[in-house]
């Protein structure tokens, strides 16, 4: 059966980097996977939270939230704070794209400074949670280069990339990069966290109403790693091309196709 945007089993969809998007921040982007949109602001605050002055602590930290804007899907989400507290998968998620850069990141390095991570989706199509992931990582390679730059930090706090993507089984056959409809009647949903040299950082699946086997699996894990490598291939172009000097504005728009022309 055909998919929705006629892409093949194993193909990514369209992933797009725009940089600086959010001007204030240390370094950000807006990620796009296919038709959904998040900005990722990495901030630098010249501060540790209290609990670590507490302990006595060294290093830094690095903390993440994330939020859905209510226009962001087909019918209006509330916010947040006109329910007075986190949406229970709103706190999952950003907990997700905490561990998932602090499992990167050496905090020794940064100093005593706290990351910020910042995920606002746009637009929801499916995914949300792996563009925040790979859309962070971009944020805060960037954000340490400039930390760099003016001397601040004298080694890169990033030991290596990592980026997400989702997998699953839909009508009986592994899927990679599952749009919203995909992931909706999925039989199995399943999201993948690496690292740019091919380790876990966390797996999340689970049948949806229904139960996968072993090869099943496999094969989900298969096609995680080759989205994954294509993602981090994408990544390390739009970092690399980030530092280099551009006319104003300084925008960058850089697609899954142009990384693969070479």
């Amino acid at each position: 059966m055909p998919r929705p945007d006629q892409r093949a089993k194993d193909q990514l969809r369209d992933i797009t980097f725009q940089l600086d998007i959010a001007p204030h921040a240390t370094g950000s982007v807006l990620i796009g996977f296919g038709n959904t949109r998040v900005i990722c602001a990495a901030t630098i605050q010249e501060e540790v939270p209290r609990w670590m002055k507490a302990q006595g602590v060294k290093g830094g930290w690095l903390t993440a939230e994330y939020s859905m804007l209510p226009y962001s899907t087909l019918d209006r989400k509330d916010r947040d704070i006109s329910k007075g507290k986190l949406d229970g998968r709103s706190q999952e998620i950003q907990r997700l794209i905490g561990r998932s850069l602090r499992a990167v990141v050496d905090l020794q390095k940064l100093g005593a400074r706290t990351l910020w991570i910042d995920c606002d989706v746009l637009q929801a199509d499916g995914g949300t949670r792996t563009a925040s992931i790979t859309g962070a990582c971009v944020a805060t390679a960037i954000a340490f280069n400039r930390l760099m730059e003016k001397g601040l930090i004298h080694q890169q706090p990033l030991k290596r990339q990592v980026s997400a993507v989702s997998v699953g089984i839909h009508n009986n056959e592994a899927l990679l990069d599952l749009c919203y409809t995909e992931d909706r009647d999925a039989d199995v949903d399943c999201n993948i966290v690496m690292t740019e040299d091919g380790q876990f950082v966390e797996i999340q699946g689970s049948g949806e109403e229904a139960t996968f086997s072993e090869s099943q699996m496999n094969a989900m894990l298969v096609l995680g790693r080759k989205g994954v490598a294509e993602l981090c291939k994408l990544q390390k172009e739009v970092i690399d091309n980030a530092m280099k000097p551009v006319a104003a504005p300084k925008e960058k728009v850089l697609s899954l196709a142009d990384a693969f022309k070479s």
